[in-house]
């Protein structure tokens, strides 16, 4: 008997009917309030990950921007070279 009845005070502590009609803890409209606070913050961190990768993404577009823009010039023929190319014909 003393085993069912603290099995009965955790189920009824942990119900959500439990903590609707406990007026003292909290009410309707207090987790109405808490409810949206909730999907406030998910919504501002949802917000900070998508904005925080497209930021990221475009930093690496622009620094492989640059990368590729400095292997170009490596690649192309000095003046020097074009000179020497060009002089004998």
């Amino acid at each position: 008997p003393e085993l069912e009845r603290a099995l009965g005070r955790a189920l009824r502590c942990c119900t959500a009917a439990s903590v609707v009609t406990d007026g003292a803890a909290a009410d309707e409209r207090s987790l109405y309030i808490m409810r949206v606070v909730q999907i406030a913050v998910m919504c501002v961190l949802a917000l900070t990950v998508v904005f925080g990768i497209f930021f990221l993404g475009c930093n690496l577009l622009i620094k492989s921007e640059g990368m590729i823009n400095f292997l170009v010039k490596d690649r192309r023929p000095s003046k020097e070279v074009e000179a020497v190319v060009v002089g004998p014909y």
